[in-house]
């Protein structure tokens, strides 16, 4: 039988996320939208808007770089306010929790819930980032090929990085369509590498974005320069795989001694026991 409890707290789950996702809209509504002379907006406008700008001001210094990382188009306010908004949520599934937890762990649970909303958007930054990094790192050899080719054949640094950002596939690839298209509107050089830099987070890239600052301000195609970091690249994706090779070999054997060896062992003593029987 289904209690009520049982059904509550997913409940309460679904209708903290509302109601943060609420705030943050109510927040950013209240941010942008107008007034006219003479007219104040409405207390809680006033206060939703005065909280967003707070987490805005608030938002530390390497959140930004964090965002950048992670990939997402976001500043570093939204992602503040989002933490602010996971405070009551997080307080909202607590009091509802409240009833299963055994003891005192509804206590805990009521002051743990708030700070994990709060800290849960970082943890998805670190994840999304980490995989991100992952992904440019598998790329990275196949792309600096194609740059060095596109190079090679007389095309400049950046219009070599919008082919590449058009014609093939991935992560990085993107990133450094990106990249091009803006410095294509107008943005300077140095601003746009300095944002590839941010939101590419691999090995390896430090070294590729320096090439490229070199190549603007020297105007000397890095063609050699591409070819020793693809070779770099697949150098550190041989060393990783033999990294994954001897750290899958214990859990071989491990697997071996607990299940193999002793599946063999009744198999031979199965056949064993009617031999040893007396008859």
């Amino acid at each position: 039988m289904v209690t009520g409890a049982a059904v509550a707290w997913p409940l309460a789950a679904v209708a903290g996320v509302l109601v943060a996702a609420a705030i943050v809209e109510l927040a950013d509504g209240a941010l942008a939208a107008p007034t006219r002379r003479g007219r104040r907006r409405p207390f809680a406008q006033r206060a939703l808007a005065t909280l967003t700008r707070g987490a805005r001001r608030t938002a530390p210094a390497g959140l930004g770089a964090r965002v950048d990382a992670a990939g997402l188009d976001v500043g570093a306010g939204e992602v503040m306010a989002v933490k602010v908004a996971g405070v009551p949520a997080g307080l909202l599934l607590a009091l509802s929790l409240g009833e299963l937890a055994p003891g005192r762990l509804g206590l805990v649970a009521l002051v743990a819930a708030p700070a994990a909303g709060f800290l849960a958007p970082d943890l998805c930054l670190r994840r999304c980032a980490r995989h991100r990094a992952q992904l440019i790192e598998r790329e990275q050899a196949d792309v600096l090929d194609l740059l060095r080719v596109a190079v090679a054949a007389g095309m400049t640094p950046w219009r070599a990085l919008g082919e590449i950002g058009r014609r093939h596939p991935g992560v990085l690839a993107a990133e450094l369509g990106a990249a091009a298209r803006r410095v294509g509107l107008g943005v300077p050089a140095a601003q746009a590498l300095g944002r590839l830099e941010r939101r590419c987070p691999a090995q390896g890239m430090h070294a590729l974005i320096a090439a490229l600052r070199r190549a603007e301000r020297l105007g000397a195609p890095p063609a050699r320069t591409l070819a020793a970091l693809a070779e770099e690249a697949r150098a550190r994706q041989a060393r990783r795989a033999a990294e994954r090779a001897a750290r899958a070999a214990p859990k071989v054997q491990l697997v071996v001694a607990l299940l193999l060896v002793p599946s063999v062992l009744l198999l031979v003593a199965a056949a064993l026991v009617p031999a040893l029987t007396p008859s």
